[in-house]
């Protein structure tokens, strides 16, 4: 028998299947696993000492932003750092192709508000060596990769590409011959390597407006028509491949979202992957309900699987940037513009007023009360940091929103708040983590840098799920992590730890995982800065057999590879 590139040794083995764990050995070569057993060190080249670790497949994420950031960070982090071995990018109708030269700059810009990537970043960073997405794809290709991309076909700039950006933005309804085009530059994107397609629509007067435009007007898939997704589809069940992406909120509410949704998936006979499942503090029955209905979907045999909010990252946030506050067009206008047209709108006293009146609970997070004030940069307002808004209302007899919006008013709106998500509550994440349509995650990798860390989620899923409670099994919860996603995705060889699949593996110690402290990082192109969390216990993960981490630190080792469709291990 030939001999083996590595051998991984003496490790307990939860190879995803939910099979049950075992002690054994894992033997990789020509970036594939081909043997699970006992096997000697003298039949491989490198030996990898797994005692005392945990061996399990790579992580799948499949919503993630890093459009942009793969042509600079080839680790993609935070995802790279927390085991995750494959990603899809191009998520909720965003991205960078096809793009016509002349919009560069405007499909940047759209990118500054609806995933708070900061511009100069992308403007610094972007090569733009392509036009159409086959090209696109190629630039991806030859991008060195420390992780897997599949990438979606973003329906935001093929409106615009067919339709010109002014009526696309207009929420005009395709032609016939539009639609056509839009089907055939589909086919063309999917024969290049695309996975399918995505879109956000949160249509106007639909409530969850929760990410606009730059310039606070809705992006063009919230208003795209029913019939341009339906008409997508049928691409969908012609080739019979492929997955759908939604985040959708129909301004008929709930009912009609959901008729939608299993339109899309009877239409295409395809997966669709909704978002976002959100288990809201205040609200704590709403997300049951939408459970319920997922699970009649796929007993009815409509494969609709939800994508779970799962990680308690919270959000750090100040006013100079923030945009999660766009569902209600109060904030969503006071929050727009330049930094001097946001600080002279946030002191008005008018419009204090219409916040105010305004006032419900935010979607992203638990509530105004709950804000800490984190960080401040005058003597004005040193003595505030560590306490919470509502508690400081109360001692000084003021409105929430008028103790807020000062604080960041008499710090140029650069003071610094933390935001506990609305959806932080034990019950929430337990009712996401066991159920068996739900992948968890919403990782967002790649934007909002500058606000959330929840591309910590694999390493926050293990350590809540498992070892600080018993609401799931390893077995199970790496089944959730990684074969539950790649199957939905299409990711036919790699999710699970089997002869012949990808040797995308994760070794780490179960006791010694941790997510380390938010940092402050200025590593973006043009001296940009995000906040970042590392992850602690991973001993070493491997992508297509090579080792890209080791102790937790980058080896530089950039074998991941752009898993083109259909998915092969590059």
């Amino acid at each position: 028998m030939a001999r083996l590139d590595t051998v991984i040794r003496g490790g307990l083995v939860i190879d995803g299947t939910r099979a049950e764990r075992r002690h054994c050995d894992v033997g990789v070569r020509d970036g594939r696993i081909v043997e699970l057993g006992k096997l000697q060190a003298s039949e491989a080249d490198r030996v990898i000492d797994a005692s005392g670790c945990v061996v399990a497949p790579g992580f799948v994420d499949l919503h993630t932003h890093y459009d942009a950031q793969v042509f600079w960070d080839p680790y993609c982090t935070l995802s790279g750092w927390h085991g995750v071995t494959s990603v899809v990018i191009g998520n909720c109708g965003f991205g960078f192709a096809p793009v016509e030269p002349e919009q560069r700059d405007r499909s940047m810009r759209q990118m500054t508000r609806v995933e708070a990537i900061p511009f100069e970043a992308m403007k610094a960073g972007i090569p733009w060596t392509w036009t159409t997405f086959p090209e696109f794809l190629d630039a991806l290709e030859r991008t060195p990769k420390a992780i897997n991309i599949r990438p979606f076909m973003p329906v935001g700039p093929l409106l615009c590409w067919v339709m010109g950006f002014d009526r696309a933005k207009a929420g005009d309804l395709p032609s016939d011959a539009e639609h056509a085009e839009m089907k055939r530059l589909l086919h063309e994107a999917m024969d290049a390597g695309a996975g399918g397609w995505s879109a956000q629509r949160l249509e106007p007067g639909g409530g969850s407006s929760v990410q606009t435009d730059f310039d606070g007007t809705p992006m063009p898939t919230d208003v795209m028509h029913d019939e341009t997704c339906l008409q997508l589809c049928d691409v969908l069940r012609e080739r019979d491949d492929g997955f759908v992406q939604i985040t959708l909120v129909k301004q008929g509410g709930v009912e009609a979202t959901r008729k939608h949704v299993e339109e899309l998936a009877a239409r295409s006979g395809r997966p669709i992957l909704f978002n976002a499942i959100v288990p809201f503090f205040r609200f704590p029955h709403a997300h049951v309900e939408t459970l319920a209905w997922i699970s009649d979907c796929c007993e009815r045999g409509l494969e609709v699987y939800g994508q779970g909010l799962t990680t308690d990252a919270g959000f750090t946030f100040s006013f100079d940037e923030w945009n999660l506050f766009d569902e209600i067009d109060e904030w969503c206008e006071a929050t727009t513009g330049s930094l001097e047209e946001r600080f002279e709108k946030l002191k008005d006293p008018a419009r204090r007023k219409a916040l105010k009146d305004a006032r419900r609970p935010f979607i992203t997070l638990r509530s105004i009360e709950s804000i800490s004030v984190s960080e401040v940069f005058t003597p004005e307002t040193e003595p505030y940091v560590g306490l919470a808004i509502g508690d400081i209302a109360d001692a000084e007899g003021r409105h929430p929103i008028d103790v807020l919006l000062d604080i960041a008013v008499a710090d140029g709106l650069k003071a610094v708040f933390y935001g506990v998500g609305a959806n932080d509550f034990p019950a929430g994440f337990s009712d996401l983590m066991e159920h068996p349509y739900v992948l968890p995650g919403v990782s967002d990798g790649g934007a909002h840098t500058r606000f959330l860390t929840a591309g910590r989620y694999p390493t926050d899923a293990i350590i809540r799920a498992c070892r600080d409670s018993d609401i799931l099994s390893l077995e199970d919860v790496h089944w959730k992590l990684s074969a539950l996603p790649a199957a939905c995705s299409g990711f036919t060889d790699r999710g699970t730890l089997e002869p012949g699949k990808a040797a995308d593996i994760v070794i780490y110690d179960f006791d010694a995982l941790d997510i380390l402290p938010v940092e402050k990082v200025h590593d973006f192109p043009a001296g940009e800065w995000r906040r970042i969390q590392r992850a602690q216990g991973y001993r070493y993960v491997l992508v297509n057999g090579q080792v890209t981490i080791e102790n937790d630190e980058q080896t530089e080792v950039h074998s991941g590879a752009l898993l083109r469709n259909p998915v092969a291990a590059g």
